[in-house]
């Protein structure tokens, strides 16, 4: 779980463009982000295998 300053400071628009820095809005993780559900691969892991997110849902073969 990321600090609340930092998670704050990222939410604040940034001088240039290229300083953007999207992060997970369960958790503030930054690394390993997916830009299409807005969340860090682990909480994607989560919440897809509870079958949270609509389309979503682990595969087994």
């Amino acid at each position: 779980m990321a600090k609340a300053s930092v998670i704050a400071r990222a939410l604040k628009p940034p001088k240039f463009s290229t300083r953007i820095v999207r992060r997970c809005f369960k958790c503030g993780r930054k690394r390993g982000y997916i830009r299409d559900f807005n969340l860090c691969r682990i909480c994607f892991r989560e919440l897809g295998s509870r079958g949270q997110i609509p389309g979503v849902r682990k595969s087994s073969w």
